[in-house]
């Protein structure tokens, strides 16, 4: 596991206390890659990740490439737990399971999660993807991560 280094620890105070989520998302490489925004709706952290055609994984469709779906959706869990914890060490993704609901289509896609379950080592996150209406889900999916062991 990495250590949360200071950048991570200022960025999640910068975060916490200012509502600015760029230097966090930024410290994530494949979150910069993709182009993530977070944002706060409602009290919530809410993930945008703004639509590009380089990444559409069925141009005949166009629909979202399955798999940047899944990693949107598994980042947007990564950054819930680094906000709502005070966690020592960047939790580990131990499993993922997610559950296509309808294809993604040529827009931005959304994402929220909660936390369901936590526990000493371990944290289970619920994560759901929508586009234009929270209430029609493209995708749901269930993600563990290891936490950090205190010694």
């Amino acid at each position: 596991m990495t250590t949360v280094s200071s950048a991570w620890s200022e960025a999640r105070r910068s975060a916490r206390e200012h509502g600015d989520y760029r230097p966090l998302v930024a410290l994530i490489p494949y979150a910069r890659f993709l182009g993530m925004r977070a944002e706060t709706h409602e009290g919530r952290l809410r993930l945008r990740l703004p639509f590009r055609t380089a990444l559409v994984g069925n141009p005949n469709l166009p629909a979202w490439h399955g798999g940047v779906t899944a990693a949107f959706m598994e980042n947007t869990a990564l950054l819930h737990l680094l906000l709502q914890l005070d966690e020592h060490r960047v939790p580990k993704s131990i499993d993922f399971a997610i559950d296509y609901l309808l294809s993604g289509r040529p827009q931005d896609l959304y994402a929220d999660c909660s936390i369901s379950r936590l526990g000493s080592r371990v944290a289970q996150t619920q994560i759901r993807c929508w586009q234009s209406d929270p209430a029609k889900p493209i995708a749901v999916a269930r993600a563990h991560f290891l936490l950090s062991v205190s010694a």
